[in-house]
């Protein structure tokens, strides 16, 4: 599928389902004490490199981008769905959020502290992964810290329906951690810690913490 194709997908389908994905999702931090620690550490992270801003790159309705804003980040939240940043913009009337595409980051180069990506590669073919990953390095500062969660395995799934029963149309993909840590170094990026957990979040979620490379 060209990359065209999967992106106007993913956009339509998050378009469809962005206020009842909002709802379903809007507290589940809470329920989840492994993933707040390791937003805690992010957080740690950009602030003992002397803070800036954080992208939060696939924001969807701006939950992690809150939370970090909450830990005294100052974050501000990208999504390719027009639907999701509307939503986003309701709930978290302060943040900053804007339309955007992790496939062609309107951010200059060096600009961001910090970037997170939540659960949001997981909707990227493997072919654009690189030049994703090329992208978050690009607008990273060197040294700065890069946090990425999906979900663990090996097999792509086309999600049909979903969020309150709504049509989607959107792939589904599954990595292994050492497969996407070893596309991190190949990225210019220096992977210091990886983990799975299991959670509300995901049946086995993958959690990465990098650095940008000088």
């Amino acid at each position: 599928m060209d990359v065209e194709s999967w992106l106007a997908d993913t956009r339509t389908s998050y378009d469809t389902v962005a206020a009842s994905y909002a709802d379903q999702l809007r507290d589940l931090l809470a329920e989840t004490p492994y993933e707040r620690a390791a937003l805690t550490l992010f957080a740690e992270f950009v602030q003992a490199a002397g803070g800036g801003p954080v992208a939060d790159v696939g924001c969807g309705p701006g939950r992690i981008t809150a939370y970090l804003h909450e830990l005294g980040v100052d974050a501000f939240g990208i999504d390719l769905s027009p639907g999701m940043v509307e939503v986003a913009r309701r709930d978290h009337p302060g943040l900053r959020f804007e339309v955007g595409s992790m496939t062609d980051l309107d951010l200059a180069e060096g600009s961001v502290a910090g970037l997170v990506a939540w659960y949001s590669l997981i909707h990227v073919p493997d072919a654009q992964i690189g030049a994703v990953l090329a992208h978050f390095r690009r607008v990273l500062r060197p040294g700065g810290p890069l946090m990425l969660s999906f979900h663990v395995g090996d097999e792509a799934t086309l999600k049909t329906q979903g969020y309150g029963g709504h049509p989607m149309k959107v792939h589904v993909h599954r990595r292994q951690p050492d497969r996407v840590a070893a596309r991190l170094h190949e990225s210019g990026f220096t992977v210091e810690a990886q983990m799975t957990l299991t959670s509300a979040e995901s049946r086995l979620g993958g959690m990465i913490f990098a650095r940008r490379r000088p």
